[in-house]
């Protein structure tokens, strides 16, 4: 990957990642839980959202290296499951709010796309959808503490949610060495294939972002 790609790569995932982010934090505002907005939090200001290790330093680091996956996140958004009025089932909306975000925005991207308003620009929409797709499948992924953890801890009776979410301090690690394995490329890529066939969106080489 040359560093252009790797910028505007870069710059779409970010902002797509605000988004999602954004969008758990409006959707546990509705919900009952005010942390988010109390922490000035519900903004597009990108300066908000930046982690210095997920957010700069590893992806840096991950790119200089040559590495087979370039792996980043923003700074969560702070969620206080306590504060939902009803946080087993509203933990579950919270969770899905982020990837249906995704989606959305890949469906845009993809009308835009398809309409031809900015033909010049159809390699960075086209980008940008699979993208948000990536990021919408993976974030599904129920291994804690990603998106799809939080719908399964909503479902799972107490006595087992309790002892998965346990397994949240472990989640980076696992989800660092399935994809360095290529294991999860493997698991998702086929659905990030079929719902960009979907959206009539041409696939390449997904093996930079994963």
């Amino acid at each position: 990957m040359d560093v252009i790609s790797f910028l505007i790569i870069a710059c779409i995932f970010f902002f797509s990642v605000i988004l999602h982010e954004c969008a758990h934090g409006w959707t546990a505002y509705q919900l009952g839980d005010p942390t988010a907005k109390e922490r000035g939090r519900l903004t597009l200001n990108p300066i908000k959202h930046v982690d210095l290790l997920g957010t700069i330093i590893l992806p840096l680091f991950l790119f200089l290296t040559s590495s087979p996956i370039i792996l980043g996140w923003a700074k969560p958004v702070p969620v206080n499951f306590s504060r939902l009025r009803n946080p087993k089932k509203d933990m579950i909306w919270v969770g899905i709010s982020g990837p249906i975000t995704n989606i959305l925005i890949a469906v845009v991207l993809a009308l835009i796309l398809r309409i031809n308003i900015f033909p010049l620009a159809a390699s960075i929409l086209q980008m940008g959808i699979l993208l948000n797709l990536i990021l919408a499948v993976f974030n599904l992924i129920p291994i804690p503490p990603l998106d799809g953890s939080r719908i399964v801890m909503g479902i799972l009776p107490q006595k087992y949610a309790y002892p998965y979410a346990k397994l949240e301090k472990y989640g980076i690690v696992i989800i660092f060495l399935l994809l360095w394995s290529r294991v999860l490329f493997r698991v998702i890529g086929p659905v990030i294939f079929q719902l960009a066939s979907y959206l009539g969106v041409q696939i390449w080489n997904l093996s930079m972002f994963l």
